[in-house]
């Protein structure tokens, strides 16, 4: 199978600038392809939206010049992005890589995203934490032929579509047949969903130190001040209130999630409350971080990772080199 590789983490632990280190390589070696350089895809369900490219810290228009990123800034803020939508829009531009012999990079922190991607739109329950980690450790326990094949005993029709290597979709199989007694498969056709495609994804978590992270949180959002994100929102209200949307509902009542973006709110209040920037900002890295923190346990508990990476910015990098020479054949 085709290789995607995900990257996936807490807002601000490195993701994109990894991605683009990666894109612009000009070789890559993975799962036995040879990639010239990759394309990073967003898989972040605020850095859609085209009006809040600096409050979504979206790559600039510099990073995104040096290897082709796709999906930030395609849709207005006055509309609703789904991750069915998101799903669709990234299967092409994941066969749109492939084809060009570049490397799928998915980068972001929506988990739902990625969910929906490789499980398909079905109404699987969530898996317990520990089940999920009793499934991982029994792929430890056997490898992965073993425990293929103790899969193909008990859910054939799944196990013969995935590769003996596929670690994570193994595994997702084995938990769904543990937890609720019923095959992925047939949650996925009684969904009536498009089966999963036919890739291998290789996901890669960044959980670097929540301290490190705090710090970057907060340097970030004093610098999108620098940047002009004030004007940003501005610029955002007035978008919405020229369709009739400012008051955050689509037509049919739907909450618009561009207006929920973190730091939209505090600067909002700023803008219109009589809060003081400075505490606008404290505000809104504080939720932020609080956000991370939410990220990081749901990531740790329902993302099936091939590594976690707790290092940060260079030895991101470094231990990256190291798992992309292990996974290279």
């Amino acid at each position: 199978m085709n290789p995607v590789l995900v990257i996936i983490g807490p807002t601000a632990s490195g993701k994109s600038a990894l991605g683009l280190d990666l894109a612009t390589r000009p070789s890559l070696r993975i799962a036995g392809r040879a990639f010239s350089g990759g394309t990073v895809i967003n898989m972040d369900s605020m850095q859609v939206y085209r009006e809040l490219p600096i409050i979504t810290a979206q790559p600039s228009a510099a990073e995104q010049s040096r290897a082709p990123h796709r999906l930030y800034g395609v849709l207005p803020a006055w509309e609703v992005g789904t991750a069915a939508r998101w799903r669709a829009m990234a299967r092409i531009e994941i066969e749109t890589a492939l084809a060009a012999a570049r490397l799928p990079i998915l980068v972001g922190g929506t988990g739902l995203y990625l969910r929906a991607l490789t499980d398909g739109l079905s109404p699987i329950p969530e898996i317990p934490a520990g089940m999920r980690a009793a499934s991982r450790a029994l792929w430890a326990e056997l490898g992965p032929q073993a425990f293929h094949a103790r899969l193909m005993a008990r859910d054939p029709a799944t196990a013969q579509r995935l590769a003996v290597n596929d670690r994570q979709r193994l595994v997702r199989a084995w938990e769904v047949l543990e937890a609720t007694g019923r095959s992925i498969t047939a949650w996925q056709q009684a969904a009536g969903a498009e089966m999963p495609p036919p890739w291998r994804f290789i996901t890669v978590l960044l959980a670097p130190d929540r301290a490190w992270l705090r710090a970057r949180h907060r340097r970030r959002f004093e610098a999108m001040v620098q940047g002009g994100v004030l004007d940003e929102v501005r610029a955002l209200e007035a978008v919405l209130a020229a369709r009739g949307r400012l008051d955050g509902l689509t037509l049919d009542g739907i909450a618009l999630p561009a207006l929920k973006a973190h730091g939209v709110p505090e600067l909002r209040a700023c803008l219109h409350d009589g809060m003081s920037l400075a505490d606008a900002v404290t505000r809104a890295v504080l939720n932020t971080s609080q956000y991370a923190k939410r990220q990081m346990t749901w990531a740790r508990h329902q993302i099936i990772s091939d590594i976690v990476v707790e290092t940060t910015e260079n030895n991101q990098r470094r231990d990256m080199e190291k798992f992309l020479d292990k996974i290279a054949t």
